[in-house]
């Protein structure tokens, strides 16, 4: 599956860039919610995603060909359960003699830029590619998408252009036990903060219920004194 290019997520402010966000595993029952997260892209923001202007039956083919089984999809949700960053990390056909590489590629709803999700979502693939055993992590973008690139460079790819295109790639270490640790606490923690959000939700609907409730008995209980 080709991932293709990034969406271009803003550059994390200071605040943001050190802040840890949690990240939540996506797997076949969540397509939904990617195709909405992918058809809430603006026509610039599918653009870079995809390299070309994507429609909305172009992104139904891409969502339904994820391949779950040996690809990674990740994502990160606001309060509200949206889905407002995605990464793919599909792994690409191994080749004989060759270590086995792997392509990043993330999006970020506009309303979400600027918080550091998609230096966060680099930050995810790359600790999970590395305990899957891939060596380089690549990412193919369009040349004006300055943000991911950045992001790219900053974590020591190597960066080459070809007119309107670039392609970043990145050598990663092997695999020990602190990478797994920390995979196995980023997993748990992505489920605990989404479960809390799931929570808060049903708590506020009730509370809103019963607002309502009250303000109901409230209005026709004047009603019939008066």
């Amino acid at each position: 599956m080709n991932t293709r290019t990034a969406t271009s997520p803003a550059e994390p402010g200071p605040a943001a860039r050190y802040r840890w966000l949690p990240v939540r595993s996506l797997a076949q029952r969540h397509r939904p919610r990617i195709l909405s997260h992918l058809l809430a892209l603006k026509d610039g923001d599918r653009y870079l995603r995809f390299g070309y202007a994507a429609s909305d039956s172009q992104i139904g083919r891409y969502v339904d060909g994820i391949d779950f089984v040996h690809d990674e999809v990740f994502g990160i949700f606001n309060r509200r359960l949206e889905l407002v960053a995605l990464a793919h990390l599909a792994m690409l056909s191994p080749v004989p003699g060759q270590p086995r590489s792997a392509e990043f590629g993330v999006s970020v709803l506009d309303k979400a830029r600027g918080r550091g999700f998609g230096a966060r979502l680099f930050e995810h693939a790359v600790l999970h590619a590395r305990n899957r055993g891939v060596s380089t992590l690549v990412i193919h973008a369009l040349s004006e998408n300055t943000a991911m690139l950045k992001i790219a460079r900053n974590a020591g790819a190597v960066v080459e252009r070809s007119g309107s295109e670039a392609e970043a790639r990145l050598k990663l270490p092997p695999e020990d036990l602190i990478s797994n640790m920390e995979q196995l606490l980023g997993r748990q923690a992505g489920e605990i903060d989404y479960r809390l959000k799931v929570h808060a939700r049903q708590v506020n609907a009730l509370l809103d219920g019963l607002s309502s409730v009250k303000t109901f008995f409230s209005t026709t209980g004047r009603g019939a004194r008066e």
